[in-house]
């Protein structure tokens, strides 16, 4: 069969034709054209748009890894919406199997654009700047200068020179010149692309070697740097219990500062946590002031303040007269302009019958004229607690984890209400529980910070990688590619030199002309003179 027989030839009947019409790129070329996608500069700009647009949610919704004590509110507030938040890891975004494919995904595309790019650029660094075009006067900047005399290898080497010293890379011919500058454009470039990817590398190093945790602790406890202390403890695959800095330390102290008068009156000025801290288990003891921007740093291990609340302490006697409960307990806070809370104080060893207690905590306490109590202030300057009790199973003993913050609503349906409205306790005062079920007194206030401690060894690259990448973007969009030639040809009173500018940088065309006038004088300083048109 001929080839204009096979052109005539039904699809069917031809070599290596699909017959419905579509190209057979099988398995080797899908693989390409996947290839040649993802390593395109368009994938990598769109997986990076992705993956900035894969955070908002992070900064959107409480997160666990941050603030687990916020994500126990949200479930309280919304408790249908954030169990449906939480199936997509919306609390635990930066864990998440889709941020994860972003993120891989990005760093095979960055590597399959940063590879060839950087060969062809060392290749294009080796290269001479190519030879001038026949015809300079067609070039966008173009000049004609004067020279004197006929020496036209002297005129080359002199003019070779000049141009060097203006910092040009040259090469030049029997009557021409050729030079090129602005090879920084493209290696600011790389630089930023290399930099994103070693910001990765950075990221996946702390996230496989490091570790975070979060934990509450109340004025007057101690926290030492072990698996059990902690919270929520959330380690590396390469992290063990024996990688963990021995240090310790205890809160002594925790101050707010708050402005009392004008319109910004309730914001916080300031939030100081007063430690005294063990480097190690030998080491002494050493004061420490924790604040929001100054973590407490132990051999790289750091502890960061991310939130505080209050923790009223009461004692809570049972029916047969015994002290069943004694202590602090921490609230969440509802309101962050008020910091009114809601305390939860589970009483197991209570007698006849388990007691459960949700307590609504008033820092400073005001009547409404509806005779209901608010808190109109978020310092304690008049604080009282708000008790509501319960009788019956408090299922601690089925084996199934609860709150210590928040009672389960099922389970408290199945209790007996003993108090479901009373009026506010201040500091001192008790509440009697009906049934000979016990009393309540509300004994003081202290406070509690809520503390990450994150050990993360690559966040020195990370913030070198971010360095380098603003460096490259700098470079990449300041510098412009350019590119100089002079062509000599002999002239009735000497040697005439057709000079012509090209800028290879988008857009760079207007900053191009007042360096190319200044070249051109340069280029002519000595001679008879020089002559253009009016795009020179």
């Amino acid at each position: 069969m001929t080839s204009t027989d096979a052109a005539k030839s039904p699809p069917e009947e031809r070599p290596g034709v699909d017959p419905s019409g579509s190209a057979g790129l099988g398995l080797i070329g899908w693989g390409r054209w996947f290839w040649r996608t993802l390593t395109s500069m368009r994938t990598a700009l769109i997986l990076l748009f992705l993956f900035a647009l894969a955070a908002v949610p992070g900064s959107t919704f409480p997160q666990r890894l941050v603030d687990a004590s916020a994500v126990a509110r949200y479930y309280e507030d919304n408790p249908v919406l954030a169990e449906w938040l939480d199936r997509l890891w919306l609390f635990d975004v930066f864990r998440a199997p889709w941020f994860a494919a972003i993120y891989l995904l990005l760093f095979v595309s960055l590597i399959g654009c940063i590879v060839p790019r950087a060969g062809a650029y060392l290749r294009e660094l080796r290269r001479d700047p190519p030879a001038p075009p026949r015809n300079l006067s067609r070039l966008p900047q173009h000049a004609a200068i004067e020279l004197d005399g006929h020496d036209t290898v002297q005129h080359v080497a002199d003019l070779a020179a000049r141009l060097r010293r203006r910092r040009f890379r040259v090469a030049t011919g029997p009557d021409w010149v050729a030079a090129e500058k602005g090879y920084l454009r493209e290696a600011g470039n790389l630089l930023f692309h290399i930099a994103l990817l070693g910001m990765l590398v950075a990221v996946a190093v702390g996230s496989v070697y490091g570790y975070r945790g979060n934990v509450l602790i109340i004025e007057g406890n101690g926290f030492a740097n072990t698996v059990a202390a902690y919270d929520r403890y959330m380690p590396g695959p390469q992290v063990s219990a024996e990688s963990l800095e021995p240090f310790s330390f205890q809160l002594d102290e925790f101050e707010v500062a708050y402005v009392l008068q004008g319109d910004r009156r309730g914001q916080v000025l300031d939030y100081t946590a007063k430690l005294t801290v063990h480097d190690s288990p030998d080491a002494p003891a050493r004061p420490y002031t924790l604040k929001v921007n100054e973590p407490l740093n132990v051999n790289g291990t750091q502890t960061y303040l991310i939130g505080h609340g209050y923790a009223p302490t009461f004692t809570v006697h049972d029916g047969n007269g015994d002290v069943a409960f004694e202590g602090a307990v921490p609230c969440l806070t509802e309101n962050v302009s008020t910091f009114a809370g809601e305390c939860t104080i589970k009483v197991p060893d209570a007698k006849p019958e388990q007691l459960g207690l949700s307590v609504r905590f008033l820092p400073t306490t005001v009547e409404l004229e509806d005779g209901t109590f608010v808190s109109a202030f978020p310092g304690a300057l008049n604080p009282t607690a708000q008790i509501r009790a319960f009788a019956g199973d408090l299922g601690l003993s089925s084996g199934v984890p609860q709150s210590v913050y928040l009672f389960d609503s099922e389970r408290l349906k199945k209790m007996k209400p003993l108090v479901m409205k009373a009026e506010p306790l201040q500091v001192g005062e008790s509440i009697e529980l009906p049934d000979g079920a016990g009393k309540v007194t509300f004994t003081g206030v202290k406070e509690w910070a809520s503390l990450q401690i994150a050990y993360d060894p690559g966040r020195h690259a990370a913030l070198v990688s971010a360095i380098v990448a603003i460096a490259g973007l700098v470079l990449s969009l300041t510098v412009r590619r350019r590119r100089v030639w002079v062509r000599l040809a002999d002239g009735e009173r000497g040697t005439t030199a057709q000079v012509g500018g090209l800028t290879r940088t988008e857009g760079g065309a207007p900053g191009f002309e007042e360096e190319f006038a200044e070249i051109v004088t340069a280029l002519g300083a000595g001679s008879r003179g020089m002559r253009g048109n009016k795009d020179a």
